[in-house]
């Protein structure tokens, strides 16, 4: 995934809201980020699949039940129960909506880039506005930090700082 670069694919959604609330509370330097990132990799060609939480094996306890324990058993992704069910319950909560359509709704209007990384939110009163309603529609862990980094590494806002080489976006 290019995280941080304008993202606006509904295939990448769920992945990428899945890739944020596994993120929450991690270190960024952290090994573990890899291990979330690397994870979700795998996982996001998977995520053009019509139906979540059909891709995810939902149709029935028996089914959730294994699957939830064969997720715990994988080192290669953040195995934290939590995060785990979230992502399964975001994956429910997905299935027929336009989460491209919807995320870029709460897409603030761009802003200058950062002096310093002190100058870097950890929220805004978008991502905020963001996570409300993705808890409405029946999303979990995805509160307004997570959301906020939802929108760094889709590209909506912009936190590089002005002395970064990388162009911006929009």
């Amino acid at each position: 995934m290019d995280l941080g670069k304008n993202l606006v694919a509904v295939a990448t959604a769920p992945a990428r809201i899945g890739l944020a609330a596994a993120d929450a509370g991690l270190d960024v330097a952290s090994t573990a980020l890899g291990l979330v990132k690397r994870s979700l990799g795998e996982v996001g060609t998977a995520t053009s699949s019509n139906s979540m939480a059909h891709m995810l094996g939902l149709d029935d306890a028996i089914a959730r039940a294994n699957r939830l324990a064969r997720l715990m058993a994988d080192a290669g992704i953040v195995r934290n129960r939590a995060k785990i069910e979230a992502t399964i319950a975001n994956a429910r909560a997905a299935d027929g909506v336009d989460l491209s359509e919807l995320l870029w709704s709460f897409a603030p209007a761009p802003r200058p880039r950062p002096v310093d990384a002190g100058d870097i939110p950890a929220f805004s009163p978008e991502s905020t506005a963001m996570a409300r309603e993705l808890k409405r529609r029946g999303f979990r862990f995805v509160g307004p930090t997570t959301a906020y980094a939802l929108m760094q590494a889709t590209g909506m806002v912009d936190d590089h700082l002005q002395a970064c080489w990388v162009p911006p976006a929009r």
